[in-house]
C-alpha cells in the first residue's frame, strides 16, 4: 500500500454549507473520471443532507446515473425494511428514484449471520474491481464517505475490536457494537475503505467537538487510522471545531 497523506481540513460556516461542499467535492470526482465510477457511501446522521442534496433537482441532473455505481462502507446486521439499516436510509432518500437498480450495491444482511454477510459484499466488491486483491495503483473507489462515532470509530470498525487490525479481507463481521444501536455490523476493512481516490469524512454539530478534539490531537482510533491512499479531508462545520483551530479551503 502507498504511504497516505495527512487529512487536508476544511472547515465550513455551519451544516448546510458543509453538506454542499461535501456535494461538491463527490460531483468533482465523478467530473474527474469519465469511466465507470464507485462511490462508497456511509451511514448515521451525518450524510443525510448530502443525500437530500444529490437527490434534489439542482444536483441530480447534474450526476451521470448511468455511470455510477454505490456502495456502502458499513450496515447494521438488521433487515432492509429495519428503520436502522444504513442503505434504506439513502435508497429511500435518493438512490431509487434516480439509480438504475443494478447500479446500487447493498451489503446483504440475509445471511445467517455477519461473517456470511461480510463473505458475500467481499466477493461482490471483488467481482466489481476484477480481482481478489487491491492494486494501490487502481483504487476501488473514487470517494469513500465517511463519519466519525463519539468513540472515535468510522465505518463499524470500533476502538479496540479486533476488526480495526484487519489487512487481508476487504468485509470483515462485528458481532457487537460499540455504540448505540447495539446491534450486529458489517463493515469494510480499512484497507478497502483506503483504495479510493479521496476520503471524506463529514462531521458537524456542537456535540461532536470532544470526539474531533481528540481526532486532531492524533490519538490512534479508527477514524484517524483510516486515510485514502489518495486524499482524505476532514469536512467539518464551525460548531464541531475546537477552540483556537483554524482550517482552510
Amino acid at each position: 500500500m502507498t504511504a497516505a497523506r495527512q487529512p487536508k481540513l476544511i472547515v465550513e460556516a455551519d451544516a448546510e454549507a458543509l453538506a454542499r461542499g461535501a456535494a461538491e467535492r463527490v460531483m468533482a470526482q465523478i467530473a474527474a473520471n469519465p469511466g465507470r465510477i464507485a462511490i462508497c457511501l456511509t451511514g448515521g446522521s451525518s450524510p443525510k443532507r448530502l443525500y437530500q442534496l444529490l437527490g434534489s433537482e439542482a444536483w441530480r441532473e447534474k450526476i451521470p446515473w448511468e455511470r455510477v455505481h454505490w456502495f456502502i462502507g458499513d450496515e447494521r446486521f438488521v433487515p432492509e425494511s429495519d428503520p436502522l439499516n444504513n442503505m434504506a436510509v439513502a435508497r429511500a432518500t435518493f438512490l431509487d428514484r434516480n439509480a438504475p437498480s443494478g447500479h446500487v450495491h447493498p451489503i446483504p444482511t440475509t445471511a445467517d449471520d455477519p461473517d456470511q454477510s461480510a463473505e458475500a459484499y467481499a466477493r461482490e466488491l471483488q467481482s466489481f474491481y476484477g480481482a481478489e486483491s487491491l492494486d494501490p495503483a487502481r483504487p476501488l473507489f473514487d470517494m469513500v464517505l465517511m463519519g466519525a462515532g463519539p468513540d472515535g470509530h468510522t465505518a463499524s470498525l470500533f476502538p479496540g475490536y479486533p476488526a480495526i487490525e484487519e489487512t487481508g479481507r476487504w468485509v470483515v463481521g462485528v458481532p457487537k457494537a460499540n455504540v448505540a444501536p447495539f446491534v450486529p455490523r458489517v463493515s469494510l476493512t480499512l484497507p478497502a475503505l483506503a483504495s479510493c481516490r479521496e476520503m471524506l469524512f463529514e462531521i458537524a454539530g456542537h456535540d461532536k467537538q470532544p470526539i474531533l478534539t481528540r481526532l486532531l490531537n492524533g490519538e490512534t482510533l479508527p477514524a484517524v487510522r483510516a486515510r485514502s491512499n489518495g486524499e482524505t479531508v476532514w469536512l467539518v462545520d464551525q460548531a464541531a471545531l475546537p477552540e483556537g483551530i483554524r482550517g482552510g479551503r
